[in-house]
């Protein structure tokens, strides 16, 4: 591995964690869904970090790839927000432990 791979990998695995402690350890649910989102791109930038070391022609798989998973985190964002939206007016509540008994 080169230099500059480990370094963005380094900071890719920064990123993941640092979006994987947000989104275990808060409560609200915005800050959540954006500990989701952060760990998503840490991955994406893991894989335009590999493909930079990949010949041209396979490189490209590497950059279209999270190009779809940009795709489908927007997707998420929208219909997730749209949920907490729906149950906010419900609830008047962002606590996720208020989400958490739903029977209703």
């Amino acid at each position: 591995m080169t230099p500059d791979l480990m370094a963005v990998q380094g900071v890719a695995v920064v990123l993941f964690c640092l979006g994987i402690a947000v989104a275990m350890t808060r409560r609200n649910i915005f800050f959540i869904l954006m500990g989701v989102e952060l760990a998503i791109n840490a991955a994406n930038l893991s894989f335009i970090g590999f493909s930079r070391t990949l010949p041209a022609a396979m490189s490209l798989t590497g950059q279209v790839v999270p190009l779809f998973a940009i795709a489908v985190a927007a997707a998420e964002a929208c219909v997730g927000l749209a949920m907490v939206i729906l149950i906010y007016r419900a609830r008047e509540s962002l606590d996720s432990e208020s989400f958490a008994n739903l029977k209703e």
